[in-house]
């Protein structure tokens, strides 16, 4: 089997260094172009020697479509700023792109929209397969248990992290509304002071910071005399390379569309 042709953005971030580790790894995959940021140090150096392997003959570059001049699919777990720019250049590179950027906001996830329409875009703002299981039990628990039962979701993840809450904890909390048929309106970012009674339509969110915590998501199902709850725990960021890479295998050959993990799963 020839191995598929990957291109990663931002190769010199916690992420970036671990996806190209993690191709280097698998036999189906192989590392075709790489980049970082304008003006930053490493410019033309070799890949591998670059983040922390041995060299590949491949080449770092700031130019996103020299990156992808042999490339079937492109990863990025860059930033929001960076990811609408990424999209324009695989859009008109017509190269598929997996993208576990968090924090989007309308206009970055406009132009996911947008770009689906000429090219496979698998975006997720979580790419560990277990957290996407984890989207099905809480969407069937929250439907099963009823009203009667109160929901909160509590998120813990390292200090460096610049959104708050996750990507994942917000995710969790839409589905928790349309699962309860609850406007977003009714989701709580967080409480402080006087609040009364716990209303009985709301859906509770918690942020916690600190540490190296890679990522953690709890959901509780809170009733009278009994409590549930659906935790994931993510131990390495080699969880979110996995999913990403078995993303980027899946949706390499797939026509233009919007794709999440649920499609890598068979979910959809």
């Amino acid at each position: 089997m020839t191995p598929l042709p990957v291109a990663v953005a931002g190769v010199l971030g916690r992420m970036g260094r671990r996806l190209v580790a993690g191709i280097l790894d698998r036999e189906d995959l192989t590392l075709v172009g790489g980049t970082i940021r304008a003006g930053a140090e490493g410019e033309g150096q070799d890949l591998g020697s670059l983040t922390g392997g041995k060299p590949l003959g491949v080449y770092a570059t700031s130019v996103l479509a020299e990156a992808l001049k042999e490339a079937k699919v492109l990863v990025d777990f860059t930033s929001p700023a960076a990811v609408v720019n990424h999209l324009k250049t695989a859009r008109a590179k017509k190269v598929p792109m997996v993208i576990g950027v968090t924090g989007l906001g309308e206009p970055e996830i406009a132009a996911i929209n947008e770009a689906a329409n000429d090219i496979a875009v698998l975006w997720a703002p979580n790419m560990s397969l277990g957290v996407n299981l984890l989207y099905k039990l809480v969407d069937l628990a929250a439907r099963s248990l009823g009203p009667d039962f109160d929901l909160e979701v509590v998120e813990a993840h390292h200090r460096l992290k610049k959104d708050a809450p996750s990507g994942t904890a917000a995710k969790i909390a839409q589905i928790l509304a349309t699962a309860r048929e609850l406007p977003l309106e009714t989701i709580a970012y967080g409480r402080s002071g006087i609040i009364g009674p716990r209303p009985n339509k709301e859906i509770g969110v918690l942020a916690l910071r600190g540490g190296d915590i890679v990522g953690e998501h709890t959901v509780y199902f809170c009733g009278l005399g009994e409590r549930l709850e659906l935790t994931h725990r993510a131990q390495s960021r080699d969880t979110f390379v996995a999913g990403a890479l078995r993303a980027a295998s899946w949706l390499a050959d797939k026509p233009a569309g919007l794709y999440s993990i649920n499609h890598v799963l068979g979910f959809n």
